[in-house]
């Protein structure tokens, strides 16, 4: 509620202000040149009131130079062979006959309050007007309990209580501060004032609770008054530094006028945002619906088969997406279109090249039968065992069923084609496979393997000489929870690092294009290293693919990665 920040923020103002006034106060007390000055009972020389002058007494001149909202600060000595140094100190006798004095008497420790609510003639130093101020006055016992003087400091009241006694009263409200005797409020300030029913009932109230200097732990509180069909609602503070509390009475009609007024405000407010939404919801609509309507117009055409060029819809949002992912979605009907035009070409070229080359595979494998039973005759186990390898061979590669098989069959087809490459070499190419049972059942693409191992027939043993021997490794080991590796390595010539950065360039840079040559310099039957790679990053992602290792003169391994998934579909928690 505002009121109440309003009385909290006025309490901690004028907290500060007594804490201001207080140390101001205290400080000619600890200065013991000050007390030696006026417990002196001897005329002191000229150069102890110079060095006197030059001290103590400009400590005290900057006390209220530092302190700008210190109005006066005076000393009041009873010692009547003291100087008067004005405007600090002066003699008792000037202010004995003073309303103010009376309070000072007999305070000892203590401290007192006076509130000189309106303007008068300066009491001290001429005639000089001095405003409505409020004192702090102590009494000045050296030794204890012998009255030598007193300490006044002034401070302006619109400056130690600004809502109270300045220019910022809130209209329709009434700040006041209330002492034990008093109570205190700016002239002509809002209405109710000190004298009204409101005001007195609320003073009542809180001379009742006690004086907050005497009385612990008074809390915060609000009392309601009504008057002649007016209602009040007066909050207060204790401020027990002062004894004394901070009291606002503030006009509940006031503040049911500000919110009618606060409420007729919201009500045209939001009158005029509907309408300003109105108009704003007219125009985009009608931006919208022409772009929806070109649109909806464009799709039709599109559902004729007419394919249009690129729908042009000026503007953002949810229409400008979908214009856009229109203008896509013909584009790739456009190319699809094309490429179904060329696969049918090709499968025109298929079927010609068909009717001039067909040879019925039934009798390939049956002529292979045929050879192989005459080899068996004359007793040729070795010929009987390659055309044995051959015919699984053939029948791995027509049964072209998907592209998927598992590893198991892949690494038979190897098997066979060692079998096969074998009858070449004197010294027969050793084939060392160590793969885990458990991964025979996952899924490779089908001739992924076999191109790399014809690689290493082809090239990787060209410079030995005879009777060396010839290895070629298969291991099968986990990368990742979700990847394996296949590790294919020949004990051949190897290559240099710049030949082996070159070819693994040029195959990383097959899975990056995606598309085009699928032939590296190196070509395998048709296939190459360039097309494995790419086969692979097209099923599996980019993620997935080979990279060439070697050492010159040493060896060569091709290190093939792709996902650990059996041939099912499931993966392999599965």
């Amino acid at each position: 509620m505002k009121s109440e920040y309003l009385v909290q923020s006025e309490k901690q103002v004028i907290e500060n202000q007594i804490e201001t006034m207080e140390r101001s106060a205290q400080l000619p007390l600890s200065d013991q040149n000050v007390r030696r000055y006026l417990t002196e009972q001897t005329d002191p020389t000229a150069a102890e009131l110079v060095d006197f002058n030059n001290t103590a007494y400009a400590n005290l001149a900057r006390i209220q130079i530092s302190n700008p909202a210190i109005l006066h600060l005076r000393l009041y000595t009873a010692n009547e062979r003291n100087y008067e140094i004005w405007p600090i100190i002066f003699r008792e006798s000037r202010v004995r006959e003073k309303p103010w004095f009376a309070l000072t008497e007999g305070l000892g420790e203590r401290q007192a309050w006076y509130f000189q609510p309106e303007s008068t003639v300066q009491d001290v130093g001429g005639t000089e007007e001095d405003p409505p101020k409020v004192s702090l006055l102590r009494e000045i016992n050296l030794p204890k309990d012998e009255h030598i003087g007193v300490v006044q400091v002034d401070m302006r009241l619109d400056q130690f209580s600004p809502r109270t006694f300045g220019e910022l009263q809130e209209e329709g409200s009434q700040m006041l501060l209330v002492t034990s005797g008093e109570v205190y409020a700016r002239a002509g300030g809002s209405e109710p004032s000190t004298d009204s029913p409101a005001v007195q009932y609320a003073v009542s109230q809180l001379r009742s609770l006690g004086d907050p200097g005497e009385v612990p732990n008074i809390s915060d509180g609000f009392f309601r008054y009504e008057e002649g069909g007016e209602a009040y609602m007066m909050l207060y503070t204790p401020v027990e530094r002062m004894d004394a509390y901070v009291l606002n009475a503030v006009s509940l009609e006031k503040v049911l006028k500000d919110l009618n007024r606060t409420r007729g405000m919201l009500i045209c407010a939001n009158i005029g945002f509907v309408l300003i939404l109105a108009l704003l919801t007219y125009i985009m609509n009608s931006f919208i619906l022409k772009n929806l309507k070109q649109l909806a117009d464009a799709m039709k055409k599109v559902r004729k088969g007419e394919l249009q060029p690129a729908l042009s819809i000026s503007g953002g949002g949810e229409i400008g997406d979908l214009a856009y992912h229109f203008n896509k979605m013909t584009q790739t009907i456009n190319e699809l279109i094309a490429e179904a035009v060329r696969k049918q070409a090709l499968m025109k070229e298929a079927e010609l090249r068909t009717l001039y080359n067909q040879i019925d595979s039934h009798f390939l494998y049956n002529t292979l039968e045929n050879i192989k039973m005459l080899a068996e005759i004359e007793d040729q186990r070795k010929i009987s065992d390659a055309l044995t390898s051959l015919g699984g061979m053939m029948r791995y590669n027509f049964k072209w069923t998907g592209e998927y098989v598992k590893l198991k069959d892949e690494i038979r087809h190897i098997e066979n084609y060692i079998e096969v490459m074998n009858i070449r070499f004197d010294e027969p190419v050793a084939l060392i496979c160590e793969i885990p049972k458990s991964f025979m059942e996952l899924e490779i693409l089908k001739m992924s393997l076999q191109p790399i191992v014809e690689n290493s027939v082809k090239h990787a043993w060209q410079t030995l000489g005879d009777g060396a021997r010839r290895e070629f490794g298969i291991e099968v080991r986990e990368a990742e929870l979700s990847k394996i590796q296949i590790v294919m390595t020949d004990n051949g010539a190897g290559m240099d690092a710049g030949r082996l950065a070159e070819l693994n360039s040029e195959i990383q840079s097959a899975g990056e294009e995606g598309t085009g040559s699928a032939y590296t310099g190196v070509k395998l039957g048709g296939i190459g290293l360039r097309n494995v790679h790419q086969r692979i990053t097209l099923f599996y992602g980019h993620e997935y693919g080979l990279f060439l290792e070697s050492e010159e003169r040493a060896y060569t391994r091709i290190v093939l990665t792709i996902p650990k998934v059996l041939l099912t579909g499931g993966g392999w928690e599965e």
